[in-house]
């Protein structure tokens, strides 16, 4: 009996062992980004759900199948351009399952078939480009690459998000030839901006120059004007002066007689004498002179006595004063003239000043 019941023991506890680990077995937990594929004896039964699922727990298998993005890495290959240029290229795809049923079924592993076929379509891709093409339209191989991978992959129930290339590296001789290359074109273009950088500075040298000589040709115009004009006012006020000088001495002498004119010859003989010359010479024949000049007039050498000459006879017989003198230039008037000649030459002065601090702010500007 005791033999009977150790056994009966061991057979409910292997029993409780069974069905605990069916339970176990019986219950799958699939992730919210899965879905499962569920396989048994060998005969697809349906697609697991996320969540609690429960299968038979012997003779099944479940294919977990993540339908998040992920991310593939295309390893690096040597690629021949359309120039015959050797390059060495690499990639990352972006995928994502739509289908798990056919990425179980379809295809063996559809990650590694995805990164060959990415390698194939990349050197197909890369062989019809050049060079220069690959390194400058990055994302016309891209979207090439994605949309023939896509088209590809579809069966396989994959869908290709984007492809992006990550590298070009041409190989040590086609490298070093793009280095001397592009050494070579940025020399040009410094060689072309040094030139134009000279050729702008010779431009504004002579433009400087030309300002400065239309600047100095003005101011020296300007300044003979001034100075004509402060001649010709000189002369004008020097050749009144004269004229109403000998005007009054006119007026003047005619009221004279002989006595105040013998006055006038001591007083100048006087004035004479007080020079700085130690000889005056007085020609002899001066008297025959006045007295030949006396007769072919027809007076006597004697003056006769005969009285002054009163003004009022004088204006008669002359005309009234102010209309002989003319106009007389006060000294407000000569004062105002050349105030109004400084004023000029002072707005000259300033011209000529903002149009050389203009064409300094022009060369500045360039």
């Amino acid at each position: 009996m005791a033999v009977d019941a150790m056994w009966c023991g061991i057979g409910l506890m292997i029993l409780i062992i069974f069905v605990v680990v069916s339970l176990a077995k019986a219950v799958v937990i699939i992730q919210p980004y899965e879905e499962g594929i569920y396989i048994f004896l060998g005969t697809y039964r349906r697609i697991l759900k996320p969540g609690w699922n429960f299968v038979f727990p012997f003779l099944r298998q479940v294919i977990v199948v993540d339908e998040r993005v992920q991310t593939l890495d295309v390893p690096k290959q040597e690629v021949i351009t359309k120039d015959n240029s050797p390059t060495n290229v690499d990639a990352v795809i972006y995928i994502k399952v739509i289908d798990p049923k056919k990425a179980v079924f379809e295809v063996q592993n559809y990650k590694t078939a995805t990164i060959y076929l990415a390698q194939t379509n990349l050197r197909s891709v890369i062989g019809d480009m050049e060079l220069d093409e690959i390194l400058s339209n990055r994302h016309v191989i891209n979207e090439k690459l994605r949309d023939d991978l896509d088209k590809a992959t579809d069966p396989w129930g994959v869908k290709v998000e984007s492809v992006e290339i990550k590298e070009v590296d041409p190989v040590g001789p086609v490298k070093k030839a793009m280095e001397e290359q592009i050494s070579a074109e940025r020399e040009r273009r410094a060689a072309i901006l040094r030139a134009d950088g000279q050729r702008r500075s010779a431009i504004l040298v002579a433009e400087g120059q030309k300002r400065s000589a239309i600047l100095t040709a003005e101011g020296y115009k300007q300044s003979k004007i001034l100075e004509a004009e402060g001649e010709k006012t000189a002369t004008i006020l020097k050749s009144q002066a004269d004229a109403q000088k000998l005007r009054i001495l006119s007026l003047g002498a005619a009221t004279l007689d002989h006595k105040a004119l013998t006055v006038l010859s001591l007083d100048s003989l006087k004035v004479l004498g007080k020079g700085q010359a130690t000889k005056i010479v007085v020609p002899f024949e001066i008297t025959n002179l006045l007295r030949g000049v006396s007769e072919y007039l027809g007076v006597s050498t004697q003056i006769p006595d005969r009285p002054t000459t009163s003004i009022d006879e004088l204006e008669r017989v002359v005309g009234d004063p102010e209309r002989v003198l003319g106009e007389i230039p006060d000294e407000k008037a000569i004062k105002e003239e050349l105030r109004r000649l400084e004023e000029e030459e002072r707005r000259a002065d300033e011209q000529e000043k903002k149009e050389i601090e203009n064409l300094a702010k022009a060369q500045k500007q360039q």
